[in-house]
């Protein structure tokens, strides 16, 4: 694991600690989490939900094509991630929309 690796505690609640990992590509957030799992903690992966949400013909599909537009289809009809993320990433106002 890479020392940029960080578990942030957020918040205690009943008892139970909820807490955020972050870090870079490649800093061990997998690793963790797999740690996480192995050892019956519940684990949300923001990245899977932000891939639910936009799965084509969901309520953030339909809101994300009517604010982006078509172009940032592909031939399948999902989303192009990686597309819409050189649109957001390279103006911040795109982006500002996308996280509304």
């Amino acid at each position: 694991m890479c020392d940029t690796t960080k578990v942030w505690p957020v918040h205690s609640m009943y008892g139970m600690r909820i807490v955020g990992l972050t870090g870079g590509i490649a800093s061990g957030k997998s690793t963790v989490s797999n740690l996480f799992k192995a050892h019956g903690i519940p684990v949300v992966d923001a990245d899977i939900v932000a891939r639910n949400v936009l799965k084509k013909g969901t309520g953030g599909w339909k809101k994300v094509v009517a604010t982006f537009g078509e172009d940032i289809l592909l031939d399948n009809g999902e989303v192009d991630r990686a597309k819409l993320g050189q649109i957001v990433f390279s103006d911040p106002e795109k982006r500002q929309l996308l996280n509304r």
